[in-house]
């Protein structure tokens, strides 16, 4: 008895280290993303749940349609529609997100740099003017890196679709809200928004909305200066994210 029992944990140890090689990977269970979502058979817009960091739970818009620009599912993670949300917030509000996903939100800080510091991500922005005219911008690279570097933006690759490259300009830039500046000239306060202010804007998404085009405040409201200029706040702004194919 003793013999066979010896010989049992000899071929054990023999065959472990092959058993254990062979042993299927992690499979992710939980989408990380809209793209996961729209994989797994859903292809309508809406609100869905993602899980960005694998366990915990994040609501988030889904965009997904029948256009060679949505049907691989985009992540929103920020809009701009009506003013209904006010984005002149604190550094833990833009850290962890808020709003309505269902309307004007921002999806967080750590979210974005937990995505996209597991995969590789392009960026689209869509803009609105209040004549009903569209334009955007396409980034074929966008990431978000950790807190403890400020959450540096690194955005490149711009291709044209319209509304002008007003983002180059910031990448490389820290975070910035108006307690919190990162940044030597005080854009976050100055500008009324949190964003990767450089010295200052380009673009402005999370800036004062307007409401309306205006030709008084210079700089401070929602703009995309390479397609409305710094008094023109947009009617909406939409950024979104999906992984590069």
């Amino acid at each position: 008895m003793k013999a066979f029992i010896m010989m049992t944990c000899c071929l054990l140890a023999l065959f472990l280290p092959v058993l254990v090689a062979a042993a299927p990977a992690y499979v992710r269970l939980l989408p990380q993303d809209c793209q996961e979502i729209y994989r797994s058979g859903v292809n309508r817009s809406g609100v869905y749940t993602i899980y960005p960091s694998d366990t915990t739970p994040v609501e988030v818009y889904c965009e997904m349609g029948c256009s060679e620009d949505s049907s691989r599912g985009w992540t929103v993670i920020q809009r701009r529609i009506d003013g209904s949300v006010n984005f002149y917030r604190r550094w833990n509000q833009y850290r962890n997100g808020f709003g309505n996903k269902s309307g004007e939100y921002w999806l967080g800080l750590e979210n974005l740099y937990m995505m996209t510091h597991n995969k590789l991500y392009e960026l689209k922005v869509d803009l609105e003017d209040f004549d009903g005219l569209t334009a955007s911008a396409f980034y074929t690279t966008f990431s978000v890196g950790p807190e403890m570097n400020g959450y540096v933006l690194q955005v490149g690759g711009f291709v044209e679709k319209g509304a002008g490259d007003a983002l180059t300009y910031h990448s490389g830039q820290k975070f910035s809200t108006f307690d919190n500046e990162q940044n030597p000239y005080g854009c976050a306060r100055h500008y009324l928004g949190g964003f990767w202010y450089n010295a200052c804007h380009y673009a402005n998404p999370n800036g004062f909305y307007l409401g309306r085009p205006d030709g008084t405040y210079f700089a401070i409201g929602n703009v995309w200066y390479q397609w409305r200029g710094y008094y023109y706040g947009l009617k909406s702004i939409t950024m979104k994210i999906r992984p590069v194919s």
